[in-house]
């Protein structure tokens, strides 16, 4: 694949991109490694949908990430692990040894009984083992379901269930900071009464005591001993399915978004090659969760399938102090670095001079992802980060998408705060009013739509295909809806305003109201709840919970506390609300719809003016809400 190096050969190859988007996406599929071409590069619709791409195309991803570097980089580094406690040794493989790591790993789930189209669910830490699990279940056309680490038992039996996964791959505890968790107990109870689980193989991080069904439990390293350190790579088709990765939509139940091994593979390794413009021998770090689809395309997929050099992190910018991120980047001489605003905001607030003691003069280019950047943020990223010599990527995209669909390009198309940019080549936007009618021209402001599929576009929602269709496809017939609002400038430039669904954006982590509204509603003292976004300076978005109680339940702490833990079971603490009050009732309209706005407003501080209430069927509950919600803001 060649780099786009101008802004005016980025505006040719978009054209011809989107002009002859099969002959652009053909050329670009040809730098990969291929069993067997594919008979047709593009069949799609969107009215079902129906997406395939590279049609007949028999390939495997791992072969294209890691054995066809083998013969011209066997021996530079593909994979630098930093752990979470400083004084650990870092751990890092070259090429060669990953391809031995991953042989192994895949070997031992064979052996475990893993086979093609098993779909194998992983709840691990940022360990090395992290990566290795998940390209041997690329490697062996087991289908991986990555769990966050962070998740609670509820939300891993749901995924479980729903992936109809016989498998689960995980640890006997992890690090994070100074805590020191078990995950095995929590797999433990997620799976407690689903009998389809035939193993869970766990591997050592703490070394500590945990409980063990003698059935169904089997050790990693017991079984790593006596397998072959090679293992030859399942063909695949490449429409097979590689992944299944959940993520919270506008209703309770998490969506399986489903993404197939060809197209993936080219849209995250061509956008990896653009985007971050990446040259060989930089080290790039990306200090996502693989457990996010960020991990898995710009930790793993797309760098490795680049050649690249990549860092992963088990730690949190903040352990053992403020300035870890600096320190690591200095440690490792890290080129490329690529992080979430909350953490640049966070780190933000403890001034300039844990970055200032650093060497940071090796970072060439910055990359923002999960959220808009904002401005002062954006500016302290490039002042203090970037020293003001470094481009700044601000990335738009989702799970859904695979990858970055409109971004800057490093140092080859100008950034602007505030600002993702243009669209990558081989995607075409469109922007339409509530309505459905298209909005031509710039300096226009509408939904955002893509008109045609990229290579990565999501293929269905896992065991439910109408959830994808009513989800992404039938608001505006024969587009994709992204669910965000944006502006496109004067110049073509895409900002992108927020969610216009009931979906919360925390630190780039979405979720459903009506997911936590299901959490909230399990504790006994609630008779039902809403849940609303506002603005957070550190998370980009906060999560406000307004609250009814049982009539024998008080609005004190300890009621609020039993109400947290309940989220925190069911979902995990990062769901936990940042606000929480307690309502006598809440704006419903006499359809029994609850008028959102008003409470977003309220969660806002923004109640001069709330609009017309007179259609709800209490509109004097608004006013105990706004005075309540005072004490709280």
């Amino acid at each position: 694949m060649k780099k786009i190096s101008t802004y005016q050969e980025y505006q040719d190859i978009y054209q011809k991109s989107i002009e002859h988007p099969e002959l652009f996406w053909a050329e670009i599929a040809e730098s990969f490694t291929w069993t067997k071409k594919w008979d047709k590069v593009l069949d799609w619709e969107f009215a079902t949908p129906d997406v395939k791409w590279f049609v007949g195309g028999k390939l495997n991803i791992t072969e294209n990430c890691i054995d066809r570097h083998i013969e011209t980089k066997g021996d530079q580094v593909a994979l630098i692990w930093e752990p979470n406690d400083e004084k650990e040794p870092v751990k890092s493989y070259t090429y060669r040894q990953l391809l031995t790591q991953v042989s192994k790993f895949a070997n031992v789930l064979k052996k475990m009984g893993v086979q093609k189209g098993d779909r194998v669910c992983i709840y691990l830490p940022m360990i090395p083992e992290l990566a290795f699990a998940t390209l041997a279940c690329a490697r062996i056309g087991a289908v991986h379901s990555i769990i966050f680490a962070g998740f609670s038992a509820s939300s891993i039996r749901d995924r479980v269930e729903d992936a109809q996964a016989k498998f689960i791959i995980t640890s006997d505890g992890m690090f994070r900071g100074s805590k020191n968790l078990n995950l095995k107990s929590i797999v433990d109870e997620a799976i407690a009464d689903i009998a389809a689980v035939a193993h869970v193989l766990v591997i050592n991080r703490t070394h500590e005591e945990i409980a063990w069904n003698k059935e169904r439990d089997l050790k990693f390293d017991d079984l790593v001993k006596d397998v072959d350190d090679f293992c030859e790579a399942e063909t695949m088709d490449s429409e097979d399915i590689l992944f299944i990765l959940y993520t919270s939509g506008s209703t309770g139940k998490p969506k399986g978004v489903v993404h197939t091994c060809g197209g993936y593979m080219v849209y995250a390794a061509y956008t990896f090659l653009q985007v971050f413009q990446y040259e060989t021998g930089e080290i790039h770090w990306c200090t996502a969760d693989i457990g996010w689809v960020t991990g898995h395309s710009y930790i793993l997929y797309g760098p490795l399938a680049n050649g690249a050099t990549t860092l992963m992190f088990e730690g949190i910018p903040t352990y053992p102090d403020v300035d870890r991120f600096w320190k690591v980047c200095e440690k490792h001489r890290v080129n490329i670095f690529y992080t979430a605003p909350t953490a640049i905001r966070s780190l933000m607030a403890y001034g300039e001079e844990p970055v200032n003691r650093f060497d940071l003069s090796s970072i060439k280019k910055l990359g923002s992802v999960g959220e808009p950047i904002n401005e002062e943020a954006y500016h302290w990223f490039d002042t203090h980060v970037g020293k003001g010599k470094c481009p700044i990527v601000d990335t738009w995209w989702q799970t859904e998408t695979g990858g970055i669909l409109i971004t800057t390009l490093a140092g080859v198309t100008e950034s602007k705060p505030s600002y993702a940019g243009y669209p990558m080549p081989g995607v075409k936007p469109c922007l339409v009013s509530p309505e459905g009618q298209p909005i031509e021209g710039n300096d226009k402001e509408g939904y955002l739509c893509i008109e045609f599929p990229w290579p990565s576009i999501l293929r269905s929602t896992y065991g439910d295909h109408e959830r994808c269709r009513i989800n992404y496809f039938s608001t505006y017939p024969n587009r994709y809806f992204t669910g965000d609002g944006v502006y496109r400038d004067e110049i073509g430039r895409y900002r992108i305003i927020g969610r216009v669904d009931d979906v919360i954006n925390v630190s780039g982590h979405r979720f459903g109201t009506a997911e936590i509204e299901n959490a909230i509603g399990e504790d006994e003292a609630v008779i039902e709840s809403a849940v609303v976004g506002f603005p957070h300076d550190i998370k980009g978005q906060g999560i406000y919970a307004f609250v009814i109680l049982e009539p024998h339940h008080q609005a004190n702490e300890e009621t609020k506390k039993s109400i947290i833990q309940t989220i925190t079971r069911v979902i995990g603490p990062i769901a936990k609300p940042d606000k929480l009050q307690f309502v006598p009732g809440l704006p419903k309209t006499r359809s029994g719809k609850i008028m959102r706005r008003i409470l977003r407003k309220i969660a806002e501080g923004d109640t001069s003016n709330l609009g017309d209430i007179s259609t709800l069927i209490d509109p004097s509950i608004v006013e105990i809400i706004k005075e309540d919600a005072k004490k709280i803001n």
